[in-house]
């Protein structure tokens, strides 16, 4: 008798069965193993000024360099190679992207939780909040959370929290409401089971599917729009350069021909967030069957 597929098993089934999808997941995995090993793999650290020197600045890409090596993609205003400004630039804006998804998926998963699950007055104040927040576009509420706080890896990732949860809230809610009115619920309510234990033993593991794509699409959210905000100089400061910085860094330079300062750091960022959109897409289906093709 031949045994029987495990839901696992026919999730990988089904995301393999994309061409697009195992693309999506081959770059991004790639992508992710360069910035993790961004430090071993870069031929410099491009912000240690011991490695920098003024005669390798703005080379243009295949440049050997009069102090020794070859600029693959050239060097900016500073003399930094930018193969390794990118490689660095990468691992922050993962960092920042992944960090501030999980503290946003955590504050919104429990909010939306008990919004769903105890309803009433305590359900209305959480909701209302949250439509508060999402009537405004969020960009605009992390320029002005910035504009007070400043510049800074944890003070952005506060920004993106901020303008996060209420996605995240407002989905769990959705499908807690759908799953409270089921049996399972309703027999360990009977049961005497204290709320907590019904809320995170039960109604949390099947609210997750649909969270699980939110956060996946968020990820490149947070990435887009922390590079919109390096980029408009609110976001990361220069000792650590985001992908958004870096091409900030190369604009004023367009103009005179000086293209690859700006362009290599625009491909990079968006293959980023084109390889998390794939995967999000292909993950969608994949845990809804009914949007299946």
């Amino acid at each position: 008798m031949a045994n029987e597929e495990t839901p696992f098993q026919r999730i990988v089934g089904d995301f393999v069965a994309d061409p697009v999808a195992v693309f999506g997941l081959v770059l991004l995995t790639i992508i992710m193993l360069i910035a993790i090993f961004a430090p071993l793999i870069s031929p410099q650290n491009p912000y240690d000024l011991a490695q920098l020197d003024v005669m390798d600045s703005r080379l243009p890409p295949g440049t050997s360099s009069p102090t020794g090596g070859t600029f693959w993609l050239g060097t900016d205003d500073q003399g930094r190679d930018m193969l390794s400004a990118i490689f660095y630039g990468l691992r922050i804006s993962l960092s920042v992207g992944v960090i501030a998804t999980v503290i946003a998926l955590a504050i919104g998963l429990a909010l939306g939780l008990v919004a769903a699950y105890f309803g009433g007055r305590t359900e209305t104040i959480i909701m209302r909040i949250a439509d508060i927040q999402l009537s405004f576009p969020a960009i605009l509420i992390a320029l002005i959370l910035l504009a007070v706080l400043g510049q800074g890896m944890f003070k952005i990732i506060a920004a993106l929290v901020t303008v996060q949860w209420a996605y995240y809230a407002r989905t769990v809610r959705s499908a807690a409401l759908v799953e409270k009115r089921k049996e399972y619920i309703e027999a360990a309510r009977c049961l005497a089971l204290a709320p907590p234990r019904i809320v995170f033993r039960h109604l949390l593991p099947n609210c997750l599917p649909p969270l699980i794509v939110v956060a996946t699409v968020q990820v490149a959210a947070a990435i887009a729009l922390e590079a919109t905000l390096s980029f408009l100089g609110l976001g990361l400061p220069i000792t650590e350069p985001s992908l958004g910085l870096l091409i900030a860094n190369g604009y004023q330079y367009l103009l005179s021909g000086k293209y690859w300062i700006s362009f290599f750091p625009g491909v990079a960022l968006l293959l980023t967030i084109v390889s998390i959109n794939l995967v999000a897409d292909q993950m969608r289906d994949v845990l809804n069957p009914r949007l299946q093709r």
